[in-house]
């Protein structure tokens, strides 16, 4: 089986392509490293490139005759793509639909595709479910809706079946320490943190302790990028078993607040910082803690990691990196 992986050079694709090795895959590593990193495109044939090139596309298809196509190359930055909305629906939605469209000129009809939870909004109750209201209250969950709903109608006109997974806090790094979360810049909690316990930055910020939450700060569901990338791959051999379209929550359905991460960080890495408490940022739910009861029941998926140890698989990866 060849699976080509576009964004496999990338954070959550590189440890897609490195689990896709190790359970005998052909990989087609394919991403034009604009967020990607040449030393992570190492499980797998690596090929420079874009989604927009339909024609490097289709001849990467005729030669290697793929069975299966991996997306994960949005762009994913919230705030950006309140600034520059065109950016985000050029690539996250022109973009797919250019490379879906060279998937059906060469027959290739299952497609994993990377979503988000930025396409429930302002959630009306916690632990969000699949068919809980779509309501993407920016340009970023916005275009990932778009996409997934692009999904359903190609599947039904052209019977290109896909799976859509709803991330929630994607967060650690490999176990080997090989590849781990490295963004530019760098917008996630955890990193964020550790960059103030090694001391690569002055302090951590806290956006608003005034959340009608148990502690005032946020609560967030992180989930470690290797379960991430077992879900992906149960998904896969899902639909190559010949399931039908269909979409999931990944999460770990347990809530987190941002003092809770602090401590946390604080106890795995034994390690102080300063934390600097400030203003609410505008779009930040109190709550997001999601509900993945249905990748459990349906593809038999199963959570792996606590906080702590995608901490320290965080902490391994980041003081080296």
């Amino acid at each position: 089986m060849a699976i080509l992986v576009a964004g496999g050079a990338g954070y959550i694709g590189s440890h897609v392509c490195k689990m896709l090795h190790s359970k005998g895959y052909k990989v087609i590593v394919y991403d034009n490293l604009s967020h990607g990193y040449k030393e992570f495109a190492k499980w797998g044939e690596f090929i420079p490139g874009d989604i927009s090139d339909v024609e490097l596309l289709d001849n990467i298809f005729k030669h290697y005759h793929i069975d299966a196509v991996m997306h994960f190359c949005a762009y994913i930055e919230v705030g950006e793509s309140v600034v520059d909305p065109q950016k985000y629906y050029e690539n996250n939605v022109g973009n797919t639909i250019k490379l879906l469209k060279v998937m059906r000129k060469n027959n290739i009809d299952k497609f994993i595709f990377s979503s988000t939870a930025a396409v429930y909004g302002m959630p009306e109750k916690v632990p969000i479910k699949e068919d809980d209201k779509k309501d993407p209250i920016n340009p970023y969950g916005k275009s990932k809706w778009m996409v997934e709903q692009m999904l359903e109608d190609y599947d039904k006109a052209y019977g290109l079946k896909s799976i859509r997974f709803r991330y929630f806090n994607a967060a650690g790094a490999d176990e080997e320490g090989e590849i781990g979360e490295a963004h530019k810049p760098e917008t996630h909690l955890i990193p964020l943190i550790l960059d103030a316990a090694i001391g690569r930055r002055d302090s951590i910020k806290i956006f608003g302790t005034n959340y009608d939450t148990k502690d005032g700060t946020c609560i967030r569901d992180f989930v470690h990028v290797n379960d991430l990338a077992d879900a992906h791959i149960k998904g896969l051999e899902y639909l190559l078993d010949g399931g039908k379209t269909d979409y999931f929550n990944l999460g770990s359905g347990e809530g987190y607040s941002v003092y809770e991460v602090i401590e946390a960080v604080k106890r795995v890495t034994k390690k102080n910082f300063k934390v600097v408490e400030t203003d609410r940022r505008p779009g930040d739910p109190a709550y997001l803690i999601a509900d993945s009861t249905k990748a459990k029941e349906k593809l038999g998926w199963e959570v792996k990691y606590s906080l702590d140890e995608i901490i320290l698989t965080a902490w391994n990866w980041h003081r080296n990196m």
